[in-house]
Order: structure tokens, then sequence, then C-alpha cells
């Protein structure tokens, strides 16, 4: 197999208050060279210049600002935020094909995830193959990212400090689509326990968690595979170094 030269993608996934952004932040002091780090939606101001951002404001108005960017239309929302995964990675190809780290906050599995609830709210199983399928639909769309680190936490924790670093009170409805989703994805890792790693703050201290993340993050840079088109059926270039890779149909 033929190595790529390009830097790892890596992403950071969990509820709203579990500390991703600040563990993350603090596990990168450290390293000699910076990742390049790409907000989460939540951490992006308004008015920021680019497509992504204009899919993102128009989700946020038809959510009447509800935190989990819910409009009532879990599929086309699904797509909406895939094809703006898809524009963040777009905006960073350069970076990855310099070698650069790329951390991106959230990913496709949160838009897995939190779909996956709304359109199977009752039913935990069919929430999960659902959170699956999306995935593999977003993988159509653009490559998964390399390594997904996952934190994760007490949800009353969590939501206390998102309320407190928000501003605003949680509803019941949305601490218990917190909760779904707490589980969800904790599900969902488990499917794949090769591209990610979760970091438990149960069971760990900050020092510890932030340690892990910053040796899983300056591990990941070593026997990566090129980056296709996932749509590309035949032999593909590599969108970051241009060799000829074979693709294998589906």
């Amino acid at each position: 197999m033929t190595y790529c030269s390009r830097g790892p993608l890596i992403s950071t996934e969990g509820l709203n208050g579990v500390g991703k952004t600040y563990l993350t932040n603090r596990a990168v002091e450290a390293l000699a060279v910076k990742p390049l780090m790409l907000d989460e939606f939540s951490q992006r101001a308004n008015g920021r210049l680019g497509l992504g951002e204009a899919l993102l404001r128009a989700l946020r108005e038809a959510s009447g600002g509800d935190p989990f960017l819910r409009g009532g239309t879990p599929m086309a929302e699904a797509l909406i935020l895939m094809a703006i995964k898809r524009h963040d990675l777009d905006t960073v190809l350069t970076d990855l094909a310099r070698g650069q780290v790329v951390v991106e906050g959230r990913s496709v599995d949160t838009t897995a995830v939190c779909q996956a609830l709304l359109l199977h709210p009752d039913d935990p199983e069919a929430a999960l193959q659902t959170a699956i399928d999306l995935l593999d639909l977003a993988s159509s769309y653009r490559p998964l990212p390399d390594l997904t680190i996952l934190v994760t936490d007490d949800t009353s924790k969590a939501v206390e400090r998102a309320q407190r670093r928000d501003r605003r009170e949680l509803t019941s409805e949305q601490v218990d689509f917190m909760r779904d989703a707490g589980a969800l994805f904790e599900q969902l890792a488990a499917t794949d326990p090769v591209r990610y790693r979760v970091v438990d703050r149960r069971v760990v201290d900050e020092y510890a968690a932030v340690e892990q993340i910053r040796t899983w993050i300056n591990d990941a840079g070593s026997d990566l595979a090129c980056l296709v088109e996932p749509w590309q059926r035949s032999d593909a270039v590599c969108m970051c170094c241009g060799q000829l890779t074979p693709v294998e149909a589906s």
C-alpha cells in the first residue's frame, strides 16, 4: 500500500458542554507544531463569509434559535449539514496537502447522531442503525475523518456547563435530547473502534484527558491513505498528493 504525505484530518465530537473545545485547546498547547483548528458550528461568528456559513445561517433561521438546529425536516437538514461539512473539507484541502494536521470541531458524526434521533425518537435500535446509515451517506459526500475523538461525561454536568457558557436555560425536552444523544454517540463509537477514541470524563480527570487527546493528535499523522472523491468508481487522483489511487467499487 502507498501512503500519502498529507496531514491527518481529526474531528472532536460530543455533547454541548462536555469540554471538547476546552480540552482540545489545552491539548494542542504543548504540541511543537500546532494543528489548524476548524471551529464547530456553535462557535462560528455570524457574518463570516462563505457558502458554509451561509448554509449554517439558513439552518439557524429555520430552527428558530433551537440549540440543535432542529427545524422540523430532519432529512433535509441532514443533507444541508453534510454539505457544510463538505465545504469545510474543501477549505482545508490545501492545508492537508502540505502536511498540516487539521482538527475540526464536530464533523459528520454529530449530524448522524442528532438527525437519527429526530427520525427515531423512541426507538434506540433504529436510531443507531440510522446513524450508521447516515454516516455511510455522508461518506459519499466526503471522506470521513482519519480519527474521531469522542468526549463523554454525565449529561447533567454537560448541561450545567453548556447553560453557564451560553447563558441560557435548556428545557426538559432539550435535556432529554442531549441525554439520548450522549448514549447514541457512545453506541456509535463502539461500532468503529478503529476510527474512534473515547475520553470518558466520568473516569479520568481533566489532566489525564488532556494528555490522552494530545497523544492521539500527535500520533495521528502516520500511515495515512490518500483522500479521493468517494463518488469516483475507478482509478482516482488523491485530492492532496496527486497520486493515482485505485478506488474499489461499492
